[in-house]
């Protein structure tokens, strides 16, 4: 307790909040709530952070600190930032150990229901900020469980299932109506939904793995990192040699699951620098000090095999300056192509959404997300879309970002109609 003391009070209080204001997507209030513990008032710092956030214990864990609310620390700039991440996980842990109320809900809206497509982060936190509004609100979830890819997604050696559950039932405690094993475009109508309801909220998030489009892709052996993931459906590792392709977290996690399930040899490849990796420094740390190993500069050509995977052919980049580029690009060199001995191959490039969003008869992007406007307003006024479906950035942060406008959105579309 005397060391998580010592962490409390390094934080300086600042009165401009830059972890918060330039660093925390969902805009927490972490001085606040700082100074809250700073009293050992811990129902207080919870109350805090529930204003703007319903995922505390969750975030807290998983969030790339560094990268946004500690990478804004201004304790980091000539020293270590405030351990931020840390601070709120363990007061969201208080919260569930002492059942600590989100808010109290008032009752003005309950005659108006909302259906909510997805339960993941960003329908999860769409429904408590509408809950807490008083409004009536139903998930439609197509599992046996709510939490989404904080469930499937991320491995358990990152984030405990148990944490999850506890974090999702206190929404649930809100008033929160559930029905699973219901998925959009098979036993579940949106034209039905939009005629039952008062408004209408699509967060179904979007896990189908891009392609390279490079030779040898429809090989025996090639996986989609974001469905190995959420559907657990690996092969038999042990004694292989498996290339994940990629540098964000679904890259890491994939890799650090594959090494723990028994391969021999396990290599992330990636195009650009380290530094340039989107993955969180602390994951990128930790596998590294699993045995995994790390191509930086190399990009892959083609994959080879006779039916099956057996080996890839890469090429070494160098990291140029393009005009028009924030950042450098990689560029590959020539005659620097070589090949490695590979059993598996993991895409973990990026997701795109799933066929059925064309289906629905919403107006989509040039990517294929739903179409969404500053409010989160589809091209049809009683729909909304948030999250990775509608274009979301891809970390649980920005999801439930994206699911608190949503609500807010719907709050405002209700009130005048």
């Amino acid at each position: 307790m005397e060391e998580l003391k010592e962490k409390i009070n390094y934080c300086l209080n600042c009165p401009v909040k830059p972890c918060s204001n330039k660093g925390c997507p969902l805009g927490n209030n972490i001085p606040g709530f700082i100074k809250a513990m700073k009293e050992e008032d811990y129902k207080k710092a919870y109350e805090i952070l529930s204003e703007t956030t319903v995922l505390e214990a969750v975030c807290g864990r998983i969030c790339p600190h560094t990268k946004q609310c500690e990478g804004s620390c201004v304790r980091g700039i000539k020293s270590t930032p405030v351990s931020i991440g840390e601070l709120e996980a363990f007061v969201g842990d208080m919260a569930i150990k002492n059942n600590y109320k989100i808010a109290e809900t008032n009752k003005q809206n309950t005659n108006k229901k909302i259906a909510i497509i997805g339960g993941g982060p960003a329908g999860l936190t769409a429904s408590a900020f509408l809950l807490k509004k008083g409004y009536s609100v139903t998930i439609f979830e197509k599992y046996n469980y709510l939490g989404g890819l904080l469930v499937h997604g991320i491995p358990e050696f990152r984030l405990s299932k148990e944490i999850v559950k506890d974090t999702v039932q206190k929404i649930i405690d809100l008033g929160l109506k559930v029905e699973y094993g219901k998925e959009l475009g098979k036993n579940l109508s949106l034209e039905e939904l939009e005629k039952q309801y008062d408004a209408v909220f699509i967060s179904i998030g979007a896990n189908i793995t891009t392609k390279m489009g490079v030779e040898g892709e429809e090989l025996d052996g090639v996986y989609g990192g974001n469905q190995l993931l959420e559907y657990q459906n690996h092969p038999d590792y042990t004694g292989k040699k498996v290339a994940v392709i990629g540098g964000g977290n679904v890259a890491m996690d994939c890799a650090r699951t594959i090494r723990r399930l028994g391969a021999q040899e396990v290599k992330v490849i990636y195009r650009r620098a380290e530094e340039q990796m989107p993955a969180e420094t602390k994951e990128i740390h930790e596998a590294k000090t699993e045995g995994i190993e790390f191509l930086f500069q190399n990009n892959i050509v083609k994959i080879l095999g006779n039916g099956k995977v057996e080996q890839v052919e890469l090429i070494k980049t160098e990291l140029v300056q393009k005009e028009g580029e924030t950042r450098k690009v990689p560029v590959n060199i020539p005659n620097s192509n070589y090949i490695i001995d590979i059993d598996y191959i993991i895409m973990a490039l990026g997701s795109m959404p799933d066929e059925v969003v064309k289906k629905l008869g919403l107006e989509l992007n040039k990517w294929g997300y739903i179409q969404i406007d500053e409010k989160n307003r589809t091209s049809n006024p009683k729909i909304f879309a948030g999250g990775e479906i509608a274009g979301s950035k891809g970390t649980v942060a920005w999801a439930a970002r994206s699911g608190r406008d949503a609500a807010n959105s719907i709050d405002e579309y209700l009130n005048c109609h």
